[in-house]
């Protein structure tokens, strides 16, 4: 080891109260350097955690069941288990009974034209479980007026941009038309029994629900037909595991059909956790390179101080070595300080930045971002593990900054020094 037990390590430790207002300024900029890569990573980790949560569990679930054929051309006849169908409710209790899965749902698509009064617009139309998509998604929750749609009835909850268009209002009348599975067109009287707001303009003005029975009686498909089953996972990272395992489980089935991960379903949002994490490698070494000169500064101002006392050891058989090894000792001392003070400040910000997510609304409000909702707030994501790293890069980024420091002070000539010289 470079530095060990023993007088260098007491020498070092005790230098740094030579100057107790320098050492104080340095180590309260290692400290704060701490806190700042904490903060920062774990902001920028709690903006991407806020982005996948919006992007998967709004609407889409952080797994997918669908035929193989399905996507990406979505066509209405492309079921899971083709024309024959599968039995839905055993595929959702295999879904759901993964570890990791919270609960599994079956959903029907279908496009056509919602008419209320003169206003026609088109529109997606997704047939739900009312009982089993609230464990999916977070779209039942987003009605503002009214309520979510009764298995049996013609009820249809649309998006507030659509019932603004249409200018329609709780219990008024709307009238779908749909290319139905045996290649005629389906039609019927429906009536609005919610509205919901999920902040995102496009599916809300293009997105309306109704029961599943209900849409499959509309588009002529039989009720063992469905076109996907979407899943929610405890965490959404372990999403593509869970996906695998489902995937094997369900070959045995023989149904063509393919599982896939938010991963895949969002590649744009997989892109963007990707260089979200690039960039918090690049805060941390600029964090950190502006440290070394500060703490390389430091250790320069102090072995200058003590050229002659260095002088007076070497003169007296002290190697190199050991004076290397007493400089390199006061650098780790002061890292080692510098990191108990920063994670004394940062660990209880984050508890509260985490428990408690400052409200920002004052200064922007809610936005889009890839298809997610981004609410006012500094949300952060708690992570010892890089919490480590950071403290691990402190403490050797004190070390590195005092080699060279500790080089010259190994370099000093005894007589020259003593001499005046």
């Amino acid at each position: 080891m470079i530095v060990t037990a023993g007088p260098w390590w007491r020498i070092g430790w005790r230098n740094l109260g030579r100057n107790r207002r320098r050492t104080l300024i340095t180590m309260a900029g290692l400290a704060f350097g701490y806190l700042a890569v904490v903060l920062l990573v774990g902001w920028m980790e709690g903006l991407t955690a806020e982005m996948i949560e919006s992007a998967t569990s709004t609407l889409t679930g952080q797994l997918q069941v669908h035929d193989v054929e399905y996507r990406p051309e979505r066509k209405i006849y492309d079921t899971i288990g083709g024309r024959v169908g599968a039995d839905v409710d055993a595929l959702v209790r295999e879904v759901a009974s993964d570890p990791v899965v919270e609960a599994a749902a079956p959903r029907v698509y279908a496009g056509g034209l919602v008419s209320s009064g003169e206003a026609t617009v088109a529109g997606l139309l997704m047939g739900i479980d009312p009982e089993l998509e609230p464990g999916v998604s977070k779209i039942l929750q987003a009605v503002v007026e009214g309520r979510p749609p009764a298995v049996g009835t013609n009820d249809i909850v649309i998006g507030s941009e659509m019932a603004r268009q249409l200018a329609a209002r709780i219990g008024d009348e709307v009238i779908l038309v749909v290319p139905a599975a045996d290649g005629s067109m389906g039609n019927d009287l429906y009536y609005v029994s919610g509205i919901f707001h999920s902040g995102l303009t496009e599916l809300d003005a293009s997105y309306a629900m109704m029961a599943i029975g209900t849409l499959q009686a509309l588009m002529v498909l039989d009720p063992s037909r469905v076109h996907e089953i979407a899943a929610s996972v405890s965490d959404p990272w372990l999403a593509p595991e869970a996906a695998d395992r489902i995937a094997s489980r369900l070959a045995v089935t023989e149904l063509e059909i393919e599982v896939e991960p938010w991963t895949r379903l969002r590649p744009e949002m997989m892109d963007y956790a990707q260089l979200a994490q690039a960039w918090n490698g690049i805060i941390i070494f600029i964090i950190f390179a502006i440290a070394i000169f500060g703490v390389a500064n430091t250790m320069l101002m102090a072995t200058y101080e003590r050229r002659r006392e260095f002088a007076v050891m070497l003169a007296l058989g002290t190697s190199p070595f050991a004076i290397v090894r007493s400089v390199l000792a006061e650098a780790l001392s002061l890292g080692a300080i510098s990191l108990v003070l920063g994670a004394t400040i940062t660990f209880p910000l984050m508890a509260w930045f985490y428990n408690a997510p400052p409200d920002l609304s004052w200064a922007y409000g809610d936005y889009t971002f890839l298809g997610a909702l981004i609410r006012p707030h500094l949300r952060v994501e708690l992570n010892p593990e890089m919490w480590a790293w950071t403290g691990a890069a402190l403490l050797i980024t004190a070390v590195v900054a005092a080699f060279y420091p500790a080089a010259r002070a190994a370099r000093v000539p005894p007589a020259d020094t003593l001499s005046g010289l």
